[in-house]
C-alpha cells in the first residue's frame, strides 16, 4: 500500500525545497529551539526518549514541534518511529495500524516496518490492520518531513486511535512494549496531539494548564479524568496516555515539557485558539 500525501500544499509546502526552508524556519523561530541541530548516532535497542508533538499547519505549531524533534535528533534516530495519532476523520477501526507499504511526502518515501506493525496487531486485543483511517488523516503525515529533513534511515509504524480510553491506550501500550521486547528493535513513540480547540486565549491557557500538569506528572489516569470532567477538546489524549503508559513500562518515569503556544500567539486573534505543546518522556 502506497500512502500518498493528503495535506501537502495545505499544512506544509508541496515543493521539497520550500518544505526544507519552512522546517528550518520552525527551528530558528523565536518560539523554536533557535538552531538547527545536527544528528547524532544511536546504537542499541533501548532508545532513551518518547516524544509528544503537535500536528497543526507548520506556520502554527511547527516551532513548538521543533523542540521535540531537536531532542530526537540529538539522541540519534532509532530503527523505528511508532507514530500515534487521533482519528479526525472517523474512518477505520478502533486502533488502525498501517502495517505494510510506504508513505510518500515531498521529501521522499518512508517504509513501514511491517514486522513490528504485525507483531503489535498480534499482541493487541483491539488493534487491526487498517488503511482507511490513514488515507485522509493529517496528524501522522505532518510529522514525517521533520524526520526526513535529517535522515532517510528509519522506518515507521503509523497507528491511528479511533477510540481513546483507558482500556484502549493500555492495550496499545502493552502491545507495543511486548512487540518491542520480542523483536529487539530500537523505537521511539511520537504521540501526535494538539491541545484544547476553539476557546479564547484565557480559557485555553487555563484548561491546557490542567492537562500539561497531568502529563508532566506522568499521570495518564488524571489526564483522562480531567479531559472528560472539563470537556477539554484535546484531540490526541489517547496517544499521549499510551505514550505515558508505555514509557513507564520501560522505566522512563519523568516528563520534560519544552514549549507551549496557541494559534493566537501566531495570528494575533485570541478569540478562538488551538493550543500546542511539545515534550519528552525519559
Amino acid at each position: 500500500m502506497i500512502r500518498q500525501p493528503a495535506v501537502a500544499g495545505a499544512f506544509y509546502p508541496r515543493d521539497a525545497e520550500n518544505l526544507k526552508r519552512i522546517i528550518e524556519s520552525c527551528f530558528l523561530d523565536d518560539s523554536g529551539v533557535g538552531f538547527i541541530p545536527e544528528i547524532n548516532d544511536f546504537e542499541g535497542s533501548d532508545y532513551p526518549i518518547n516524544v509528544m508533538v503537535p500536528h497543526a499547519g507548520y506556520q502554527y505549531s511547527g516551532a513548538v514541534a521543533s523542540h521535540g524533534y531537536c531532542k530526537i535528533v540529538e539522541n540519534g534516530f532509532p530503527e523505528v518511529f511508532i507514530i500515534l495519532s487521533p482519528n479526525h476523520t472517523g474512518f477505520g477501526s478502533e486502533i488502525s495500524v498501517f502495517n505494510e507499504g510506504e508513505w510518500i511526502t515531498p521529501l521522499g518515501s518512508v517504509e513501514v516496518d511491517g514486522e513490528f506493525a504485525d507483531e503489535i496487531i498480534s499482541v493487541s486485543d483491539i488493534a487491526s490492520a487498517d488503511y482507511q483511517a490513514h488515507i485522509r488523516e493529517h496528524s501522522i503525515e505532518v510529522q514525517l518531513p521533520f524526520l526526513q529533513y535529517f535522515s532517510s534511515d528509519f522506518k515507521i509504524v503509523p497507528i491511528t486511535m479511533g477510540r481513546q480510553d483507558f482500556i484502549t491506550s493500555n492495550d496499545l501500550a502493552n502491545a507495543i512494549f511486548e512487540a518491542g521486547k520480542k523483536l529487539d528493535k530500537s523505537y521511539c513513540i511520537i504521540a501526535s496531539t494538539d491541545l484544547s480547540h476553539f476557546n479564547n486565549q484565557e480559557k485555553a491557557n487555563k484548561v491546557d494548564g490542567f492537562v500539561l500538569e497531568d502529563i508532566e506528572e506522568m499521570n495518564e489516569f488524571k489526564l483522562f479524568e480531567e479531559v472528560i470532567q472539563y470537556n477539554i477538546t484535546m484531540c490526541g489524549y489517547g496517544p499521549v496516555m499510551t505514550a505515558i503508559s508505555l514509557s513507564k513500562r520501560r522505566e522512563m518515569n519523568t516528563c520534560e515539557l519544552f514549549a507551549y503556544r496557541t494559534s493566537g500567539d501566531v495570528t494575533g486573534d485570541f478569540t478562538s485558539v488551538v493550543g500546542y505543546a511539545s515534550g519528552i518522556f525519559k
